[in-house]
């Protein structure tokens, strides 16, 4: 099968389409036909080497993490699937075994390929419901399942102010319209401008904290280093609320600041709602991911590469 695969610790650039054995599942997996992926962090971050002394790849190495396709083969012991099954969802690479999850974690083979392997008993792989077409699907599952888990925790009241620190990235364009009961002020650059004011913003920023506004009741960030915060807090009131998505996972003392409530959202668990309740707010219309751009499979290499280099908006789609 043709997959995209990493032949050795490096950037993007390197990564390479190429022929690898279709990867079989084994107990309580699944194999699945892949239809369409999207581009994540990890996807960059990973055949980095930047983490490789606390996870050492194999190689070659296929990256993919979000995912949407058909099940091609059940392994033994699979009672919630069959063949020709439409399924979506979210997979880590099995080498990041220990960020999984505790209980059911979701591993995968690698999902930017024609085919890939998913555990089975997971909250993080459902059912494609018909009203979501395979390309949203694609760019839901990370997004999603974090826009789940960040308005769980923000504790939003109407009325309140809100910081949005990359509002024009994947999780950013999924959670805006789910901040609609707050006064929202979103980083963006000017030609970015008409896609963050439709999804909810007020007022816009450019990406200099001088231009941060004071006394704000909340703060999302969702591109900042978590080490590199210190002004995006400066922003907040006493007492005011910093959420935030990114590693490293942000020290208070590094935020210049003892009376602010600082929060750091990963829930690896589906504490917070797996795919299936994912898949329910995109039927409802509440969830819903930006797809900035979209590419061929034979595309693939490049669209990590956009994603690492580039300015994009929204979710990078690859259709298989």
């Amino acid at each position: 099968m043709k997959a995209v695969v990493a032949n050795d610790y490096g950037p993007p650039e390197a990564y390479t389409l190429a022929d690898i054995p279709v990867p079989r599942p084994g107990p309580g997996q699944i194999q699945v036909r892949i239809a369409a992926a999207s581009i994540n962090p990890a996807e960059v971050q990973v055949p980095s080497g930047d983490f490789r002394e606390d996870f050492p790849l194999d190689f070659p190495f296929v990256p993919g993490n979000d995912f949407a396709g058909t099940v091609s083969e059940v392994g033994p012991g699979v009672g919630g699937y069959r063949v020709g099954d439409e399924v979506f969802g979210q997979a880590v690479p099995r080498a990041l075994r220990a960020l999984a999850g505790t209980d059911h974690p979701s591993l995968t083979t690698g999902a930017l390929a024609e085919y890939a392997v998913f555990e089975a008993g997971t909250p993080f792989i459902a059912h494609r419901p018909e009203g979501l077409d395979v390309e949203a699907a694609a760019a839901l599952p990370t997004v999603g399942l974090a826009a789940l888990a960040l308005m769980a925790n923000a504790d939003l009241q109407p009325g309140e102010t809100a910081l949005v620190v990359g509002a024009t990235g994947g999780v950013g364009t999924t959670v805006l319209p789910l901040l609609h009961a707050a006064k929202v002020t979103a980083t963006a650059t000017p030609t970015d401008a008409e896609l963050v004011r439709g999804l909810g913003a007020a007022e816009l920023i450019g990406y200099d904290p001088a231009e941060y506004p004071r006394d704000v009741d909340v703060a999302f960030n969702f591109t900042l280093p978590g080490d590199r915060l210190a002004e995006v807090a400066a922003a907040l009131r006493p007492g005011g609320r910093l959420v935030t998505i990114t590693f490293p996972v942000t020290q208070p003392e590094w935020l210049g600041r003892d009376d602010i409530d600082l929060r750091f959202v990963l829930d690896m668990e589906g504490r917070f709602g797996g795919m299936k309740e994912v898949a329910e707010g995109a039927v409802r219309g509440e969830l819903a991911a930006s797809i900035g751009r979209r590419y061929a499979f034979g595309e693939a290499p490049q669209a990590i590469v956009d994603f690492a280099r580039r300015h994009t908006t929204g979710k990078l789609v690859v259709r298989m």
